[in-house]
C-alpha cells in the first residue's frame, strides 16, 4: 500500500542488478564477477573468525584493514575509509560531498547506480555525454559543478581515462569534489591513488568484488585526504557505526596481504580478455577498447536484444541495456574462464 510511502519513495527508480539465476550448467557472463576464487588463505581468516568472539561486535573503525589497505597503497590510515562493497561507499560519498547546490556532473553512459544516489539524496544532477567513440571528453566537465563522479575504466563501455586526463580534470576543478570508481582498474588501468597526496578534492573508491574475487564478501573502501575521510565517517557513524562484519574485515585484509594471487588472477583475467577480443572480432564484432574485466561489443548485422535472448536459449547470461539508445545494439560481456568465453564464442559463431 504505497499510500504509507514518502514523498522521496515515491520518487524513486530504484538500481537493477545484474540477474542472478539459479540454473545449473549457466555459463554466466552478466555480472562481472570473477571467475576464480578468492585466495586460500581468504578462506583460512574467515574460517578462523567462525568462534566465539561472534557473540561480540566487530571492530566499527576497522582498523587492521585499513592499515593493511593503507600500507597496500602507501598512504597513512587516515586515508581509508571502508564499507559494505563501494555501492555502500559511493553512497556515503553522495551524501557527504557531493550533496551542493549546484548539479554534480557524470557521464551520460554510466554505472546506473549515480542518478540513483541523486534521486534518494535529492541532489541535482547533470549528465555529460561521451563521445562517438564513447570515450569522456574532460573538456566537457571544465564547466562550474557541484562535483564529479566516474567510473573509470567506465562501465559499461570499459573505456579507460588516462591519468594525465584525471590530472587535467582536477586542475581545472580545484574547487569541487571528484569521486572516481576504480571498480575496475586492476583490470588494464593505472590507479588516480597517487594523485591523491596532491589533490584535496579527490576522493578514490575501489572495491574487493571484482579483482579480488570478493563479491560474496561486500568490501569496498575510499582513499582520499583526511577531511574528506572525516566526512565519510560522519555519515557512517549517523548511519551504521558497525558496517563490516569479523568475516568480512578478516577475509579482505587476508585478500590484501595475499599480492601474489591477486596478480595472478588479474593476469590470466586479462590474457582470456584479449583472447575473447581476437575472436569476437573474427566474428565481425565491434569490440570497444576494454580495461575492465568486460568487453562492450554490437555485431552490424544482429540486434544486441535479440542476441542476448539466443544466447540465453544456449544457457549463456550476458547483460543487454535497452537504455540509453545508443549502446541498445551493444551486449556488456564478463569475462569469465577460457573455456566460458570459448563457450560463449561457439555460440555466437552458430548464430552471426
Amino acid at each position: 500500500m504505497s499510500r504509507y510511502w514518502s514523498a522521496v519513495v515515491h520518487g524513486l527508480t530504484p538500481y537493477v542488478p545484474g540477474e542472478q539465476p539459479k540454473l545449473a550448467n549457466l555459463v554466466k557472463l552478466n555480472t562481472n564477477e570473477n571467475p576464480y576464487g578468492p585466495s586460500p588463505k581468504v578462506l583460512d581468516a574467515v574460517r578462523a573468525e567462525a568462534a566465539d568472539t561472534l557473540r561480540l561486535y566487530p571492530d566499527p573503525n576497522s582498523d587492521r584493514l585499513r592499515a593493511g589497505i593503507a600500507a597496500y597503497h602507501g598512504v597513512t590510515a587516515e586515508h581509508v575509509f571502508v564499507g559494505n562493497g563501494s555501492d555502500e561507499v559511493l553512497a556515503h560519498a553522495f551524501m557527504a560531498l557531493l550533496r551542493h547546490e549546484r548539479p554534480i556532473l557524470f557521464p551520460d553512459i554510466s554505472y546506473s547506480f549515480y542518478p540513483v544516489y541523486c534521486g534518494l539524496y535529492e541532489i541535482a544532477h547533470r549528465t555529460i555525454p561521451l563521445a562517438a567513440s564513447f570515450e569522456i571528453c574532460v573538456d566537457d566537465y571544465l564547466v562550474p559543478n557541484g562535483g564529479i563522479v566516474f567510473p573509470n575504466p567506465n562501465a559499461p563501455t570499459g573505456r579507460l581515462l588516462a591519468l594525465a586526463e584525471i590530472e587535467r580534470l582536477l586542475a581545472g576543478n580545484p574547487d569541487s569534489v571528484v569521486v572516481i570508481d576504480e571498480a575496475y582498474i586492476d583490470f588494464g588501468g593505472e590507479s588516480a591513488v597517487p594523485l591523491v597526496a596532491h589533490h584535496p578534492q579527490l576522493l578514490v573508491i575501489r572495491t574487493l568484488s571484482k579483482s579480488h574475487a570478493l563479491a560474496g564478501l561486500r568490501v569496498g573502501y575510499a582513499i582520499g585526504q583526511p577531511h574528506l575521510v572525516e566526512a565519510l565517517n560522519r555519515v557512517k557513524d549517523s548511519f551504521n557505526s558497525y558496517p563490516l562484519d569479523r568475516f568480512a574485515q578478516a577475509g579482505a585484509l587476508a585478500s590484501i596481504e595475499d599480492r601474489v594471487y591477486f596478480e595472478s588472477i588479474c593476469a590470466k583475467v586479462v590474457a582470456t580478455r584479449t583472447r575473447l577480443v581476437a575472436a569476437m572480432q573474427t566474428l565481425g564484432f565491434e569490440v570497444l577498447p576494454s580495461a575492465a574485466n568486460f568487453i562492450f561489443a554490437r555485431h552490424p548485422a544482429h540486434d544486441g536484444a535479440a542476441l542476448a535472448a539466443a544466447l540465453r536459449e544456449r544457457s549463456i547470461i550476458v547483460r543487454h541495456f535497452r537504455s540509453p539508445e545508443r549502446i541498445a545494439p551493444f551486449l556488456r560481456i564478463t569475462v569469465g574462464t577460457d573455456a566460458q568465453c570459448d563457450a560463449l564464442v561457439g555460440a555466437l559463431r552458430a548464430l552471426c
